[in-house]
């Protein structure tokens, strides 16, 4: 890695002498300067991503959180299996990879050459009367995530999810590390009515009242799900092979919330794509001092804003790489 005071100076240079004013590319121009900062290249390249689909089950759904029952989460990973989501849609439009990964989906294991088998379990438990995993399938659920995440050789990557109740799960984490209130957190999730979007707020300060404020791992050993503890590793892992990881929605930040927590150094190569319809998103972006790039009313999750904004990425690192300077170009510089 250059010297970090120098490469930054020479990277603001580099930018600022691009035919234009200073600063009129806006967050394109920021998105140019972190990518090549995590790549440590004046010439980066953002050719590749890859998007990972984690999907688990989580045991709080038996206490009627969600708008869908829990079969959902294993009907659409056979969905994704089969080219059929908004995912594998997006995904195809942009030219990104796409894999699905079993990280426990209630029921027997898939038997599916294309799924991705890190099954922690067959879904957590309920995490209203007890903690939703043990301290051994939260370790399990990072490492194996921090592989996925070191693997391959995408520039960029991104992850998303399929569970049915893990908005819950997220609000909880949310909750537990931040300190920011479950009135302001719990949003609809799948799609509830005012009544249920109610009894789901009641449900979730039930759980609340087992514990405390939370560090972040052992809020993942109480409220949260094998997907979510599963994506923040890979978050960390792809952060630490210097990867560009774009992180979606209010569950992905949520996994954010907590890689930050774990690891520090790994939010310096987060880009965050849209901030969510749903309601607590905009809580945890504010603890993450992230700024999305786009706003479109999503509330889908699967990944499908982070593929959205891959083409943002991809026209910055361009910028920087191909747009010609004041010198190149034979026009008069900023005087």
């Amino acid at each position: 890695m250059p010297n970090q005071t120098t490469f930054a100076a020479d990277l603001q240079r580099k930018i600022d002498m691009k035919t234009k004013p200073a600063g009129a590319l806006g967050r394109i121009e920021e998105l140019a300067a972190q990518i090549a900062t995590v790549q440590g290249t004046l010439m980066p390249k953002m050719q590749s991503c890859q998007l990972t689909i984690f999907a688990a089950d989580h045991g709080i759904a038996d206490a009627g959180v969600s708008a869908f029952p829990q079969e959902v989460t294993r009907q659409m990973v056979l969905n994704f299996l089969g080219q059929g989501a908004a995912a594998n849609v997006f995904a195809a439009s942009v030219r990104a990879d796409l894999r699905v990964v079993d990280a426990g989906v209630t029921g027997s294991p898939f038997n599916e050459p294309a799924m991705l088998d890190r099954r922690i379990g067959s879904g957590t438990l309920n995490f209203l009367n007890c903690p939703a995993m043990t301290s051994t399938q939260v370790e399990d659920a990072l490492q194996k995530g921090k592989d996925l995440g070191r693997d391959g050789a995408w520039d960029a990557v991104a992850f998303g999810e399929m569970g049915i109740a893990n908005t819950s799960s997220a609000t909880m984490l949310a909750h537990k590390i931040t300190g920011v209130g479950l009135d302001v957190l719990t949003g609809r999730g799948t799609g509830l009515d005012d009544a249920r979007l109610a009894a789901k707020e009641t449900i979730l300060r039930r759980a609340a009242q087992r514990t405390g404020q939370l560090e972040a791992k052992e809020a993942l050993r109480e409220y949260g799900g094998f997907e979510i503890a599963m994506m923040a590793g890979a978050m960390q892992g792809a952060a630490a092979a210097g990867r560009i990881v774009i992180v979606d929605g209010f569950i992905a930040t949520a996994a954010a919330l907590v890689a930050t927590k774990l690891e520090p150094n790994s939010r310096q190569a987060m880009v965050f794509a849209h901030k969510s319809q749903e309601q607590g998103h905009i809580s945890i972006l504010n603890a993450l001092d992230a700024s999305p790039l786009l706003d479109l009313d999503l509330r889908l999750g699967e990944g499908t804003g982070a593929l959205l904004a891959w083409p943002l990425l991809q026209a910055a690192a361009t910028m920087l790489t191909d747009m010609a300077s004041f010198e190149d170009a034979g026009i008069s510089g900023p005087a």
